[in-house]
């Protein structure tokens, strides 16, 4: 039988049944006995994937689906499926009659919960209908020590059956990125040894799919400091982070602008230039990354230079609020829509890792100037966050303590509110 295609046996199955049955010690007299079943029609299944550079018009044919017949099929679809933004690789599946060249039902998947299915009604006309896909929500606990990195003890803890590699990969950079971003230098401040317990979402599919949803709660410990985090949905429904205190661990500026695999250099008053040989200052700090990775701005600012200039190739500089400026260098090109006076949110990608100028590798260059004057950026002080609104606090010292439980820490007694 060809590859992506099977032929429904109900038959089989029944005979299969009463194979098991038999298997557990039940005779055959004593086997339940059920109304005949009557075969009405085989079917044939068979799936299909968008080619690249392939029309749908071009896979359609390849099931028999032409012309006016496919022209209709789409119109069902045609609130929810727009056939020139179909991706390569999209799959659809074609039931077709044993006694029929045509499919006589069709499904795609739409999205994570919803398969779009077209029936051919009795009439010879298509009928559209949705199937839902279920997601059950679990929260997960590890806990362990540090070895090498963070993402390198997750993965080694976290069984694929649990998550897969790259939902590994994902908690790990939510909790670097998402979460601590603004408490935690991953590359400085974490050692082996050091303890750490993450509370997360494991979702499920109907479909026997597995993913990762979001941190519900994490406690990491850096030199000795428990560094805690609580999930709370705020105003807009987005996951905000909260210490035990109730402090958000948002910041307005981020430590780091890439998703980095390295520090190549670190700001210093006086280093051996890689490229001219010579004895000068680094006033910034440089991230190692492959060539795209996107750059993302550290804080809400404005851009005020985007383009090449000098040694930094091409680069981004962004006016912020107190007299501060960041600066990323050495991208391969600007995102879209990045020009000067354009308002820039934090986190919004700006650009990308190239090594554009005077680079020997491809890497961002990221200064924090403060009033003319050059910082260290992974020495600055990026000061307190906001509270907990009053009006959540009550809420968020249930979920605290809701969360601790799951964590299995010793609960935090209530604070007055603000």
């Amino acid at each position: 039988m060809p590859r992506g295609t099977r032929r429904l046996a109900t038959l089989g199955a029944v005979a299969v049944g009463g194979m098991v049955l038999a298997a557990r010690g039940l005779g055959p007299a004593q086997l339940p006995v059920a109304e005949a079943l009557v075969v009405s029609r085989a079917f044939v299944e068979r799936a299909d994937t968008v080619r690249r550079n392939e029309t749908l018009s071009e896979l359609f044919a390849r099931q028999q689906i032409l012309g006016t017949d496919l022209l209709v099929l789409l119109d069902a679809w045609r609130a929810d499926l727009n056939p020139r933004r179909i991706r390569s690789g999209t799959v659809f599946e074609f039931r077709i009659p044993a006694d029929d060249e045509r499919p006589d039902r069709v499904r795609v998947r739409a999205n994570d919960g919803t398969f779009l299915v077209a029936d051919r009604g009795s009439a010879g006309r298509w009928v559209a209908s949705r199937e839902t896909i279920t997601w059950d929500v679990e929260a997960e606990r590890i806990t362990g020590h540090v070895t090498s990195s963070l993402y390198a003890t997750l993965d080694a803890l976290i069984q694929d059956s649990v998550l897969p590699g790259p939902a590994r990969a994902q908690l790990a950079w939510d909790l670097a990125d998402g979460v601590y971003a603004w408490q935690i230098d991953f590359t400085r401040d974490l050692h082996p040894g050091d303890e750490f317990a993450v509370l997360y979402e494991r979702l499920t599919s109907s479909l026997g799919e597995v993913r990762y949803g979001r941190v519900l709660a994490a406690v990491i410990e850096t030199a000795g400091r428990e560094n805690t985090a609580y999930v709370l949905s705020d105003a807009e429904g987005r996951n905000a982070y909260y210490d035990a205190e109730g402090r958000s661990l948002r910041r307005a500026f981020k430590m780091y602008p890439v998703q980095f695999r390295r520090i190549s250099s670190n700001f210093s008053a006086g280093r051996l230039h890689p490229v001219l040989r010579t004895t000068r200052a680094h006033l910034g700090t440089d991230y190692s990354a492959s060539v795209g990775t996107p750059i993302e701005a550290t804080a809400d600012g404005t851009v005020i230079r985007a383009g090449r200039w000098g040694g930094y190739g091409i680069v981004v500089a962004l006016r912020h609020a107190k007299g501060i400026e960041t600066r990323y260098a050495h991208m391969s090109k600007l995102a879209s829509g990045i020009r000067p006076g354009v308002r820039i949110r934090q986190g919004q990608t700006i650009g990308y890792v190239g090594m554009t100028g005077l680079a020997n590798g491809p890497h961002v260059h990221y200064e924090f100037i403060k009033n003319g004057r050059h910082l260290n950026p992974r020495r600055v002080d990026l000061g307190d966050g906001e509270p907990v609104p009053a009006a959540q606090r009550a809420e968020f010292e249930a979920v605290r303590t809701a969360l601790d439980r799951q964590l299995g820490r010793p609960t935090v007694a209530p604070s007055k509110a603000d």
